[in-house]
């Protein structure tokens, strides 16, 4: 496997252990308040942070908040460098069959049977109350259903769905989709500007409509209102990407992205923290309303985040495919059980969060133990699930997708 392709590969794991790091610290991040969030009562932000302990440290507010800036638009571009080939090997309705497989089953079985489990420890810190009748009351009453972190999924099907429907519009002609890859390959820094103005379109006017803390939620159905059209645009710069192969395209090991990695790094660096300044001028309090803050002021918020986005994004790409290129066994192993580790681990992050609220512990050694056992039973499980071969059928990297029914005729890019 080409260097670039192996490094996108094993970014693919490592980002999930990102993921699940941060979700180890969300409980000691210092600027959420010093008492847990109502249960019963709006916003409902204890699906964000379901356990709060009094020992903080501001790194992992660093940490989280770059994270917050990039990883979700970076999903759906890494998911979307995947996307033509899939469908041009599968066409679009087994293409669809298997993406509602893979994403759409494990997102009910998740939300209907770990969610409820999951957050029973938020409710008993919030009320006080240990009873699970009295719980399961006050989640029925809810005017939500959580998802938790797998509340990306539904979206992410969604952008799916899309993808097929362009496809059977475009495969005629598909040629001319490969041809734009091909230009995007040999016009980087054309396509790339027009990918940032393209995402500062998106994102700006619904970030001055909405605000950018402000959540969709119906039953499990929920996102941030500012940022829906964005992240579609980062899927579909993805499968722009990597129509033409990756290899070969903008993550080449040789080409100009991955040459030019440290300069990546330096943006990424002082754009994150104008986009954390600016963000704190127009919003002292973290879900607090911006529009008493002046326009100029909050369109330069919202321009500082498409740019943090953009650069963190193309860093960690950059990075990736420069120093990300090599085989390991632990990474495959890794890579191997990524997917279901995000989708069980959350159980075991609330209830390692709640374990460890009595003890006078520092805020960096709980997320240390938080993130280290979580990992180890998050991989175990998951590895034990996988010896179930329907389970493994749908979570794990030996799966058997569905095929195509008929072949797919090549198509020129020159």
């Amino acid at each position: 496997m080409p260097r670039a392709s192996v490094g996108i590969d094993n970014l693919r794991a490592v980002v999930i252990v990102m993921v699940l790091a941060f979700h180890a610290m969300t409980a000691y991040i210092a600027f959420i308040p010093q008492q847990p969030f109502a249960f019963d009562a709006p916003p409902f932000l204890w699906h964000a942070f379901p356990i709060v302990d009094q020992q903080r440290w501001l790194g992992f507010d660093l940490f989280c908040g770059w994270l917050d800036v990039f990883l979700m638009s970076f999903f759906y571009m890494l998911s979307g460098l995947f996307v033509w080939s899939s469908l041009t090997r599968k066409g679009p309705a087994a293409f669809l069959q298997d993406r509602l497989l893979r994403l759409g089953l494990p997102f009910a079985a998740v939300v209907m049977l770990l969610m409820p489990l999951t957050f029973y420890p938020s409710y008993v810190q919030s009320s006080g109350d240990t009873t699970i009748a009295g719980y399961w009351r006050t989640w029925l009453a809810l005017p939500l259903w959580p998802s938790g972190p797998v509340w990306f999924l539904w979206l992410l099907i969604l952008w799916d769905v899309l993808a097929a429907g362009v496809y059977l519009l475009a495969h005629r002609h598909g040629n001319h989709v490969l041809r734009l890859s091909f230009y995007a390959r040999q016009q980087p820094a054309i396509f790339l500007g027009g990918l940032l103005l393209g995402s500062a379109l998106a994102y700006i006017p619904l970030a001055l409509l909405f605000g950018p803390a402000n959540w969709f939620q119906a039953g499990p159905f929920e996102f941030q209102l500012s940022r829906p059209i964005h992240y579609v645009l980062y899927f579909f710069a993805g499968a722009l990407i990597g129509a033409c192969g990756i290899e070969r395209g903008l993550f080449a090991p040789d080409g100009p992205l991955v040459r030019r990695w440290a300069h990546w790094l330096v943006a990424a660096v002082v754009l994150f923290f104008a986009w954390g300044g600016l963000t704190a001028m127009t919003m002292p309090d973290p879900w607090g309303d911006t529009s008493a803050a002046p326009l100029p002021l909050r369109l330069a918020a919202a321009l500082s985040y498409v740019l943090a986005c953009f650069s963190s994004c193309f860093f960690v790409f950059a990075a990736a495919v420069r120093f990300g290129g090599a085989r390991a066994r632990l990474l495959d192993s890794l890579k191997a059980n990524a997917f279901g580790m995000y989708l069980v681990h959350y159980l075991f992050v609330v209830w390692l969060q709640f374990a460890l609220l009595g003890l006078a512990l520092p805020a960096l050694v709980k997320a240390a133990i938080v993130f280290s056992v979580m990992l180890a039973l998050s991989w175990s499980a998951t590895a034990a699930l996988r010896l179930v071969p329907a389970v493994a059928n749908v979570i794990g990297a030996d799966r058997h997708p569905a095929a195509r029914p008929a072949p797919t005729r090549a198509l020129p890019v020159e």
